[in-house]
């Protein structure tokens, strides 16, 4: 027996040694026909592996074979790897920069790739470190190069630097070419230049749809809504050869949704349905807010209704919708649909439930909200504490509110104490509105609705004087109140008339009319002098039917 057992290990070894021989030679024979494919390989053959891959890992196992196959030098598949890893699943424009970094021969479109990865997922200034570098190296911009450094200036909203890429633009003769055109029109609207956004959009001769949708976005975003409606008749009217596709009615709609204006409204949802365009989230979420405006509560809930990724966007346009017209169970029921639905709830969403509980008078339900905020990760910022105080305000518990404000574990500012007085002047606490006013006077200064509040509480509780000092106040530091307007849509014209305001061309047309239908009053009114008060619908008959003869 024991001479048997070195017999068998003897056995077991000479098993074992032809196993371990085996799997070396498979792993070399393996390696080196992982070396002989690289090698055989050529750029096109990389190329098109590249355009086929999504994940990172993939793509980092073609940079080895590329670097095995005596490729890593070449700017071409360097440009095209550099594109990769910033445009893949997972971006990372740290392994775009080290190949980037590594390559010793640079063209324009290498330049353009690096510097389109850090425009768009940042850091935006590096973009400019690199188009500076460009300019260094010798290697001229091209009209490729130019809308990616503007779109790093406009997220950074650094109009200096964008105006130096848009003179450089000017004297390299690009200035006017359709590319950089629109990315300048971009720039600038989102650097709050939208007359320089205009001028540049005027000296596009051949726009595209591009060109009108950058123009309509920055009048709509820099609060321009009548000008925007009115590009987008003119798109309409003037011609052109572009229909307005899903970027158009998405920049319009805000537009539409801040003027109330149901008829643009309803033309850009019935081409949606004839146009087969896909309602998706950025697209509904415009049409409820555009109807929540215009008061059609059930037509915003049917568009609602019919989207199929609704995102968190979408669940607050529609509770937002229920809260302004004071559906507020409705809303929390659309709360309880959002958390069931999966999707987590923002702060934002918190603000507009908080709003909505504050206008019912809901307290014991708005306070059990804000409450839940940290359960769902939500940070309390300003606003929700300040919604907090306005729902306290509201229903008529100052002391309260005033504890929350004493509590309150940031910084007390304008928005806290603007709630707060606002309270006061529902309740008619003059004494606390005072306290509250000479805080705001000192942290918002210039917000003439600050004074005018407290001067309307001491009109109303006969103190003149007081109200007389604080106007004088008002005039002494030409402190002034955005000025009230009312506005009519005649002929898909929005027409605007503020106080004292006689900027319109048909003035004095409209003004000798107005004197008319004065007079014509007056006289019927003299007509029921003897006529009981309560007899109005006798009254304003034949008022009316004068008036519009």
């Amino acid at each position: 027996m024991q001479q048997m057992l070195p017999m068998k290990a003897q056995m077991l070894g000479l098993l074992v040694k032809p196993n371990l021989l085996f799997l070396t030679r498979i792993i070399f024979t393996s390696s080196r026909c992982f070396v002989s494919m690289a090698s055989q390989r050529n750029s096109y053959d990389y190329t098109y592996l590249l355009q086929r891959c999504k994940g990172t890992k993939t793509i980092k196992s073609i940079h080895a074979q590329v670097i095995i196959g005596g490729f890593g030098e070449n700017p071409f598949l360097g440009a095209k790897l550099v594109g990769k890893y910033a445009q893949c699943q997972e971006p990372n424009m740290e392994d775009a920069r080290k190949v980037f970094d590594c390559l010793p021969e640079r063209d324009a479109f290498l330049w353009n790739m690096i510097i389109q990865g850090y425009a768009n997922l940042g850091p935006f200034l590096e973009a400019l470190n690199i188009y500076e570098d460009m300019r260094r190296s010798g290697v001229a911009a091209n009209r490729y190069t130019f809308p990616f450094v503007l779109k790093a200036c406009g997220a950074m909203k650094d109009g200096k630097k964008g105006q130096a890429v848009h003179g450089h633009a000017v004297r390299c003769g690009l200035d006017l070419d359709l590319f950089v055109g629109n990315a300048l029109v971009a720039f600038y609207a989102k650097c709050n230049e939208i007359g320089a956004s205009r001028r540049v959009f005027d000296m596009i001769s051949e726009k595209d749809i591009v060109s009108w949708n950058s123009m309509i976005s920055g009048y709509a975003v820099n609060g321009c809504v009548d000008s925007a409606l009115v590009l987008f008749h003119e798109m309409l009217q003037g011609g052109t050869m572009y229909a307005p596709d899903n970027a158009t009615l998405v920049a319009v709609l805000p537009a539409c949704a801040q003027t109330a204006a149901i008829q643009e409204g309803l033309w850009i949802h019935m081409y949606v349905i004839k146009s087969g365009i896909k309602l998706d989230a950025a697209l509904g979420s415009g049409l409820i807010a555009m109807y929540a405006n215009c008061g059609h509560l059930s037509s915003a809930r049917g568009v609602f209704d019919r989207i199929n990724d609704k995102n968190i966007v979408v669940w607050n346009e529609m509770i937002r919708c229920y809260g302004m017209h004071g559906h507020a169970d409705e809303a929390l029921r659309m709360f309880s649909g959002l958390i069931d639905s999966g999707l987590q709830p923002d702060g934002v969403i918190f603000l507009c439930l908080l709003s909505t509980c504050s206008h019912a008078g809901m307290v014991k339900e708005g306070m059990e909200l804000f409450e839940k905020m940290e359960d769902y990760g939500v940070e309390k910022a300003s606003k929700h504490y300040a919604s907090v105080i306005d729902l306290l305000g509201r229903a008529g518990f100052l002391h309260e509110a005033c504890e929350f404000v004493k509590n309150i574990p940031i910084k007390s500012g304008k928005e806290l104490y603007g709630a707060l007085l606002g309270a006061c002047r529902i309740h008619n606490n003059i004494e606390l509105a005072e306290e509250i006013a000479e805080k705001l006077f000192v942290l918002d200064p210039d917000n003439a609705g600050r004074y005018i509040i407290l001067v309307k509480m001491y009109e109303d509780a006969g103190k003149w004087e007081k109200a007389a000092r604080l106007r004088k106040a008002l005039k002494e530091k030409n402190i002034r109140k955005p000025l009230g307007y009312s506005a009519i849509e005649l002929g898909c014209v929005l027409h605007q008339f503020g106080v004292e305001d006689e900027s319109h061309p048909f003035k004095d047309l409209i003004f000798d009319t107005l004197e008319r239908l004065d007079n014509i009053m007056e006289e019927e009114l003299g007509l029921f002098d003897g006529f009981p008060l309560l007899e109005t619908n006798a009254i304003l008959t034949p008022i009316v039917t004068t008036a519009n003869n």
